[in-house]
């Protein structure tokens, strides 16, 4: 690996480690933060796109799915948010989780629907992957500093 390679690696790894050291005094926040995304995640996709679907060229089925889940994720959300006082790591590791799939599935969806997706579906997919994956990584940070080490020793 190049030297700039391994540079950018390194100030890439500060960022999430600096991020998750900020969650980890008010994780709850993050849980809000995820629940807001979510949202407006749901209203660009369920509304907005497909109103604009020539222009995205994401079919209005794949859109509706995808607006779908977000709905439940939020939900999760703002039950962890109001509800939940303890093992606050284990739920953000469990919503960083079902991020990750959802960026698999936005993904898996746009390469089957490839022919059909101009370039500014293609960004619109690209730019909520980086947003989600971004998020998602801070969780799993902040998650992993939340969780207690087991001790491995007899």
């Amino acid at each position: 690996m190049s030297k700039v390679n391994s540079q950018t690696v390194i100030i890439i790894k500060m960022i999430f480690e600096r991020a998750a050291n900020t969650f980890v005094s008010n994780p709850k926040a993050l849980f809000l933060i995820d629940g807001v995304g979510a949202i407006l995640s749901a209203i660009l996709l369920g509304i907005v796109l497909v109103r604009l679907e020539p222009l995205f060229g994401i079919p209005k089925s794949t859109l509706y799915l995808l607006a779908t889940l977000p709905c439940f994720f939020a939900a999760y959300d703002f039950y962890c948010y109001n509800k939940v006082k303890d093992n606050l790591g284990f739920f953000l590791k469990g919503i960083a989780t079902i991020n990750l799939l959802y960026c698999l599935l936005s993904i898996g969806l746009a390469i089957y629907h490839y022919e059909k997706i101009t370039y500014l579906g293609w960004a619109y997919i690209l730019i909520e992957i980086l947003i989600v994956v971004f998020l998602a990584m801070v969780e799993l940070r902040t998650s992993k500093k939340l969780i207690p080490k087991k001790n491995t020793t007899p």
